[in-house]
This record gives C-alpha cells, structure tokens and sequence, in this order.
C-alpha cells in the first residue's frame, strides 16, 4: 500500500494520541535528568539532560517527515521538561532506585513509538518508513542521554528495547491499515510493546548476540 492509497488518518488523531506524545516526552525527560544527577551534576545540566533527552526524539521524526517541530510551538512541552528535571532535582535519589522508572520508561516508550508512527502516518509516510519513524521518535532520545552521559548506548545493549519500540510500532500501523480505528490500534500496540518491554525487564529477555567472529 503506497502512501496515496492510505486513509485519511488526520481527523482520527484527535485529542488523545498527542497525550501519548507528552507521556513519552515527560518519562524521557526524566531519565534525561536522572542521568546528570547520579553523576553529581549541576540543575542546569539536568535541565539540559531533561531537554534533550524528551524532544530529541520527536524532533528527530519531525525534521525527517517534514512537520513543524511540535515542541517548539508548543506552550508547554519545554516547560514540562524543566519541571520534571526540577522535580528529580529537589527529590531524595533513593525515590527513584531499584526498577521504578524502567517500569515508566518501558510505558514511555511504548507510547513515543505509537505517536511516532500515527503522525508519520497522518503525514502520508508510507508504512515501513511510519514505523521506523516510530522507532526513531522512541530511541533517539535515549541514544542521544547515553552518548552525552558517555553511557553504552541502548543499540549496542543486547536488551529487548528497540524490538519493543519496532513492536508497538509496527503492529500500530499494521492495524490501521486493516481498518482499525486509530485509538483502538494505539491501545493495542501501545499495551504490545509495552508488555514485550517489561516481560525484558521482569526476567531478563535479551536477544542473541551475533557468534561468527570466531
């Protein structure tokens, strides 16, 4: 199916998938933040961690399908950011130990790959290249968190992460080009690749490492 033959997804975005945009975007800021103060960091650079880490992502699918950078004309997504990283300042560290934001960031990351497909889509992106938008829209963020924190970067950690995302994402768009209607098909692959997700972190699921080098 090319991106002619597509139906008409701009009306279905409605009110309810830019809220999964902004769960992504505040879950991520949050890891962003955390980033910078488990190593002793200034507010500042948490705040910059937090920035980063929530829009670069979405600004990344933006820039490639040829939308408005949706945070930039936002009237509060760049504050939300600011305020979660306020938020993780001013908290003891021990509130966010053990695997309590695994748990947010496997639900943020769910979400971001949905929304990143549905307005690939609504753009008239043809259907792989929506869910690798999907893809994008979830991992950049991350990628981008790791490279500034000199971290190993979640593509070269053999974790059930990116699948996740690929998960949500792919069986987003493959449901609304059967006739899902759009909310319908965001719930579903948002609980798919949030299950897969945490069916990683609850007992350890990683993919195969490749074993001909040697």
């Amino acid at each position: 199916m090319t991106s002619a033959s597509l139906p008409d997804l701009g009306p279905q975005l409605g009110t309810f998938l830019p809220w999964l945009d902004l769960l992504g975007i505040a879950v991520f800021a949050a890891s962003g933040a955390l980033a910078a103060t488990a190593r002793g960091q200034t507010l500042v650079t948490a705040a910059f961690f937090a920035l980063v880490t929530g829009v670069g992502g979405g600004t990344i699918r933006d820039l490639l399908i040829g939308a408005p950078v949706w945070w930039v004309h936002h009237p509060f997504v760049s504050g939300l950011c600011l305020c979660v990283a306020a938020l993780i300042w001013v908290t003891p560290q021990r509130w966010w130990n053990g695997r309590a934001l695994d748990w947010l960031d496997a639900l943020g990351l769910a979400a971001y790959a949905v929304f990143g497909a549905a307005k690939a889509l609504t753009f008239g992106i043809p259907p792989i290249a929506a869910m690798l938008m999907g893809v994008i829209t979830a991992c950049s963020g991350g990628i981008i968190r790791d490279m500034l924190a000199g971290e190993p970067s979640i593509l070269m950690r053999p974790e059930l992460y990116v699948t996740a995302a690929a998960l949500a994402a792919l069986l987003h768009v493959a449901l609304v080009l059967i006739g899902l209607p759009m909310l319908l098909a965001a719930l579903v692959a948002a609980a798919a690749g949030f299950s897969l997700r945490a069916a990683a972190i609850a007992w350890s699921i990683k993919l195969p490492a490749y074993r001909g080098m040697r």
